[in-house]
């Protein structure tokens, strides 16, 4: 799958759950060259997934101990633009560098921030990072204290059914504590796509990859190690998930989700984001509308800044 299709691909199990009550939805044939975006759902994700990541980077600036910057090529790619966006992954596919699983984001001591920004400007800036081999990368790679991984959801995760229930012995995970398989709460959740290049990135950096789960209003961590360890002691069962790509086609893979329960609380929304109209337009005029989010403010929980605490 292009890079640019896999970026923007979209659970089928997420769109039933967000769109649920809606017997009908005329897909848009809307032309972005050479693909097709198929609905505001996809364009919903894309916006929904650089504000999580803005949202995180801000976090981790505000807290005037640490310092973030985007490392992988989502995390670096245009934000304003869907058509730059898609430009942007042309251009990564076409150095050969599509493939290439780096962590989202990188954090700093703030003290290591002066560095970070020489070597940045030495590089021609972060938006140049995903374009240049690691081991041209070693210097800043390990003044890194952490490598995060960011997903999101479309959730108010206090709202969600099974939120603050507890776990109970159940037989398909031989009597170990977990929750039915039609349970909703809020997971952290980590593809199995991704399990193998991201060990080996952290095995090969020796930088500690966590993930961090941004909800609408609050935010969880899951270090990848113990997301390891949970799946080795079957406490964490792999889900089969359908996924689907703007231009159509769909895909098997598998994810696990893990119980929030297991992860350790990240953030609180502090100003909740606002939900703003926009759309985009192609060459021939034709107008797709789609919901963005806007502003929004997270501030990082006591259990958070100890875990950044004790990873220096």
């Amino acid at each position: 799958m292009h890079p640019f299709e896999r970026a923007l691909s979209i659970s089928t199990e997420d769109i039933e759950l967000e769109l649920r009550g809606i017997s009908e939805i005329a897909w848009a044939d809307f032309w972005l060259n050479p693909r097709k975006l198929r609905g505001s759902d996809f364009l919903m994700r894309w916006s929904q997934g650089v504000w999580s990541e803005t949202r995180l980077i801000d976090a981790t600036n505000r807290t005037k101990q640490y310092y973030a910057i985007p490392y992988g090529p989502s995390g670096t790619a245009p934000t304003n633009d869907v058509r730059a966006f898609e430009l942007y992954f042309e251009r990564l596919e076409a150095a050969g560098l599509g493939n290439i699983k780096r962590p989202d984001l990188l954090i700093f001591k703030i003290a290591d921030k002066p560095f970070v920004e020489k070597f940045l400007q030495a590089i021609g800036g972060e938006e140049e990072l995903p374009f240049t081999p690691e081991d041209k990368l070693r210097d800043l790679i390990l003044k890194a204290i952490i490598a995060v991984e960011c997903e999101n959801s479309l959730w108010v995760a206090e709202k969600m059914p099974d939120y603050k229930k507890a776990m109970r012995a159940q037989r398909r995970l031989d009597g170990k504590l977990g929750f039915a398989k039609n349970a909703v709460l809020p997971t952290v959740i980590i593809k199995e796509e991704d399990r193998v290049p991201l060990s080996k990135w952290q095995a090969e950096n020796k930088i500690p990859i966590h993930v961090w789960h941004v909800f609408y209003d609050r935010a969880y961590g899951l270090s990848f190690d113990d997301a390891q360890q949970l799946v080795d002691d079957g406490l964490i069962l792999p889900t089969k998930q359908v996924f689907q790509a703007p231009g159509g086609a769909t895909t098997k893979k598998i994810i696990y989700k893990y119980y929030y329960h297991y992860a350790y609380p990240l953030g609180i929304a502090k100003e909740k984001p606002q939900l703003a109209p926009a759309f985009i337009e192609d060459k021939n005029g034709h107008i797709l509308p789609y919901v963005k989010f806007e502003g929004g403010s997270l501030d990082f929980t006591d259990e958070a800044l100890s875990t950044l605490e004790r990873l220096q």
